[in-house]
């Protein structure tokens, strides 16, 4: 019997306004196991070096809502049990989600990520931050109704993240949503366990955005951009869990749920596109 599982590849970029992001999806794509399912990958433009044109406070809206209702389209048109999306910025998350939720009444969502993913254009103009606010129908009306049916607030927790903005926590605090931090999660994953149980979870969707991790112990994030004025990310806060943590959680917690949707996203593998962009410069590669 042929799989269930779609494989979308979304190698977008322009939510987090960062091209690299698109290199970063292709080679995970690459790296991820073979696949006997169906497979969409949704068209994403290459950046041409001109600024992204803001619209309604957000920038390149116009593509990432083409996007988006893409995805859509390309989910819709396999009426999948369950999705593994490759991203891409955090955003690429907006359409599987929507979907899984639709489908599944009991729907849990782990969010793994530093960040909370809720804020709005009102506090910032890349919407790779915005979408889990989008998915509890917080933000831009355009994107909040590409969610029909949004999330349960408690049936959603955010993993891994140990700090925030003071505007991220007075949107937390509004919403109501709860979050364990990184250092509860170091040495087993009970914490998600007794959520999963208390809520009475079947299905779990989670995403994972890989900037939960350390950068002194995973190199390929934001944070380790080569070739940054110092300072550069200086109020941006940076993950703390190591892989092998987070690869734990997920088999636990798929252990006590039906893991129906993963979505891996900000990929950012520096010293590869460094090669690849090294390479085409080689005389003999040219001829």
């Amino acid at each position: 019997m042929a799989s269930r599982t779609l494989r979308l590849n979304m190698p977008q970029w322009q939510g987090g306004d960062e091209p690299a992001y698109r290199f970063g999806a292709e080679l995970l794509r690459w790296l991820a196991p073979e696949h006997d399912g169906p497979e969409e990958t949704v068209f994403v433009p290459e950046p041409n070096g001109r600024a992204p044109e803001i619209d309604h406070g957000i920038k390149a809206r116009t593509v990432l809502l083409s996007q988006a209702r893409a995805a859509r389209a390309a989910i819709e048109r396999h009426d999948p049990d369950r999705i593994v999306t490759l991203g891409g910025d955090c955003l690429v998350d907006l359409a599987p989600m929507a979907y899984l939720n639709r489908k599944y009444p009991a729907l849990g969502v782990l969010w793994i990520d530093a960040h909370p993913d809720v804020m709005s254009a009102a506090e910032f103009s890349h919407a790779h931050a915005h979408v889990l606010g989008m998915l509890l129908g917080r933000g831009d009306e355009a994107f909040t109704a590409e969610v029909p049916k949004k999330l349960t607030v408690s049936r959603v927790m955010i993993a891994g993240m140990s700090a925030w903005t003071d505007a991220e926590g007075a949107i937390l605090k509004g919403l109501g949503l709860r979050h364990v931090p990184a250092a509860d999660l170091a040495r087993d994953s009970q914490p998600i366990l007794d959520w999963i149980e208390t809520e009475g979870i079947t299905h779990l969707a989670v995403h994972f955005d890989l900037d939960v991790l350390d950068p002194a112990h995973f190199s390929p994030l934001l944070f380790n951009r080569p070739d940054v004025p110092a300072g550069s990310f200086d109020g941006i806060v940076q993950g703390t869990m190591r892989l092998e943590q987070v690869v734990r959680l997920l088999n636990d917690a798929g252990a006590a749920a039906d893991m129906v949707g993963l979505a891996i996203a900000e990929h950012l593998p520096w010293d590869m596109l460094r090669l690849k962009q090294a390479l085409a410069d080689l005389p003999v590669m040219k001829s």
